[in-house]
């Protein structure tokens, strides 16, 4: 699997990345950071711990690393999660979730698959 690849398999648009960040092994490091940021487990402990200020914190964090790795996917669920915190619709976001879980854990795994074909 190639980087382009990657980013069809995540939900990602990578001209956008590209264009960006100019070259891919810049993408390709920054992708590689991407699965040890703690921001989306903060969101999970946050939700469950009904910290809602931290909750909002963490997943505009995420929603900033989707938006800058055109992670799209992933970045329109964290941003739905987001208005929903900012408008204090605990439920609304509480709902919205298991989305978000599934489109988090879904880019992780396409970033892991990826990396042991890249041999690291």
């Amino acid at each position: 699997m190639n980087l382009k690849d990657c980013y069809i398999k995540l939900g990602g648009d990578f001209n956008e990345v590209l264009g960006r960040l100019r070259r891919e092994q810049i993408i390709q490091k920054f992708i590689y950071k991407f699965l040890d940021d703690k921001s989306f487990l903060l969101f999970e402990a946050s939700m469950e711990n009904k910290d809602y200020v931290e909750a909002l914190r963490a997943v505009h964090t995420l929603k900033g690393i989707c938006q800058n790795l055109s992670f799209t996917r992933l970045f329109e669920s964290s941003s739905l999660v987001t208005k929903a915190l900012k408008e204090d619709d605990w439920n609304k976001a509480l709902d919205m979730m298991p989305q978000l879980s599934k489109d988090y854990y879904e880019t992780i795994d396409v970033i892991v698959d990826f990396k042991s074909t890249q041999g690291e």
